[in-house]
């Protein structure tokens, strides 16, 4: 099979048809159903079922889809192998980020690995859910992970700390709440609270220093999407713990924010395979070691 052959299909497995396959790659729909069909015939079996103008994965569609993305990675991984005239990396870095680390300590980052090498392409697609990162990563879907830290244990995947990300009280705006130092938790007033499902790491570590503090939580709202809870508390549903950069977002829109004694935090950092890293890969490790990023 063709490099071409993997790209196509999983362009279509990505994005849900041959139509937005070919809109997505700049190409015309023939073109995309072509080369699948191409790659049925090599591989003897159906990777689609054909249902109306539909496209499903057939089981065998299912099982490629691994396979196909570390190819692809390696690929990738090979052509950033390349230097440029003066022996630095080129190529392109996929990077999967926590939302809440899209912006500020990441964007610190990858300033710095971008002047050691100029030529290599950043992209930077959202990690979701924080857990699934070394399946990402061993799928070939990114080559590092930037998240909250531990999600690889037992595994064979790396993991570098470069900080913490703390966690603040966030109330929605006109709220009162006396005082303007950090609030104990044991002082936390009785309002409703927004918050994520309990079974995460995150509101795990939350909800058990708020019962070390003698405290309940009122719960107004749960909410599977993280990112979704500032705007919840800008509505006035209820108050929310929220990583310190989200924090700060809500307070420039009319929150009142405070920080927590004692300080909540947790450890964030680099998730990757060494055995699959690129040159620029190993550029932004480097980079990030020894270095602490608030």
């Amino acid at each position: 099979m063709e490099r071409y052959q993997f790209e196509y299909f999983l362009a279509v497995v990505d994005h849900g048809g041959i139509n937005a396959a070919a809109t997505a790659l700049n190409l015309a729909q023939p073109t995309i159903s072509q080369a699948i069909r191409l790659t049925e015939r090599e591989l003897g079996v159906q990777l689609f079922h054909r249902i109306g103008r539909g496209m499903v994965l057939s089981s065998a569609g299912y099982a490629l889809i691994g396979p196909a993305r570390r190819v692809m990675r390696d690929l990738i991984v090979a052509g950033s192998a390349l230097s440029d005239d003066i022996g630095r990396a080129r190529g392109r870095l996929d990077l999967a980020v926590a939302s809440t680390m899209s912006a500020g300590t990441l964007a610190d980052i990858v300033a710095a690995v971008r002047r050691e090498v100029p030529g290599v392409v950043f992209r930077i697609s959202e990690l979701r859910d924080e857990a699934s990162a070394p399946v990402l990563i061993r799928e070939g879907h990114c080559e590092i992970a930037i998240c909250h830290l531990p999600v690889a244990v037992g595994t064979e995947l790396v993991e570098v700390e470069f900080g913490e990300q703390e966690w603040w009280l966030t109330f929605p705006p006109g709220m009162g709440v006396p005082g303007e130092d950090s609030l104990p938790l044991a002082e936390v007033p009785d309002v409703p609270f927004v918050v994520v499902p309990k079974g995460t790491p995150r509101a795990r570590e939350i909800e058990s220093e708020v019962r070390r503090a003698g405290r309940e939580l009122r719960v107004s709202a749960v909410l599977e999407h993280r990112e979704a809870r500032l705007s919840y508390v800008l509505a006035g549903l209820g108050a929310a713990f929220l990583d310190r950069p989200l924090a700060e977002v809500a307070q420039r829109r009319g929150a009142t924010v405070r920080s927590i004694e004692p300080p909540v935090s947790s450890p964030v950092g680099l998730v990757y395979d060494t055995d699959r890293l690129s040159a620029a890969g190993r550029v932004f490790v480097e980079t990030v070691r020894g270095r602490q990023f608030s």
